[in-house]
């Protein structure tokens, strides 16, 4: 290109002009972008697609690590959010949701609702609304972590607030142990 030629050069394959990367999904980025939510998303080299791994790659308690988890009741999706250190009781959600029949949802059902696969699935930004069941447990915390998308990336945020954007209702689901 001369140094006279004003034309921009094109940019490399795959990417667009003046784009930022960004380390959450594409979706969920946008879902951000709606709600006017400034986060820090945070990339992991290695999966954070467990709670376990999510807690260790961010050194948190694994209490403050977000669960969302697909289930079916009498055949519709449902979200539920858990603390990464407990258990979903389903009894106690099939009892919440006056179901008959509460399950896990298969993979490719979590993926058709959300339009994120299993491991990366956020508490909101999700291709179809459904139910949000949060468990209470979750406001123990003054700042929880829950996944952007993306089986390696992350982002923080209060929990009433996460709650709220999810159009969550708070209810005690958490498995009991003795």
């Amino acid at each position: 290109m001369s140094t006279s030629d004003t034309t921009p050069a094109a940019p490399p394959s795959g990417t667009t002009p003046a784009a930022l990367p960004s380390d959450a999904h594409p979706r969920f980025a946008e879902a951000l972008r709606e709600l006017g939510l400034q986060v820090e998303v945070r990339r992991f080299p290695d999966a954070t697609r467990t709670a376990v791994e999510a807690a260790t790659a961010i050194g948190c308690e694994l209490s403050q690590i977000v669960k969302s988890l697909i289930f079916e009741a009498d055949g519709v999706p449902v979200l539920v959010l858990m603390d990464g250190s407990s258990r979903v009781d389903v009894e106690l959600v099939r009892s919440e949701l006056g179901a008959v029949k509460v399950g896990r949802a298969r993979a490719d059902l979590v993926r058709e609702t959300t339009g994120y696969a299993i491991g990366g699935v956020p508490p909101f930004g999700h291709r179809t609304k459904t139910r949000v069941l949060a468990d209470r447990g979750l406001l123990a915390h003054a700042e929880v972590w829950a996944a952007a998308g993306h089986p390696h990336a992350v982002f923080r945020l209060d929990p009433a607030t996460l709650v709220e954007l999810a159009g969550g209702t708070l209810v005690d689901v958490r498995e009991q142990t003795s």
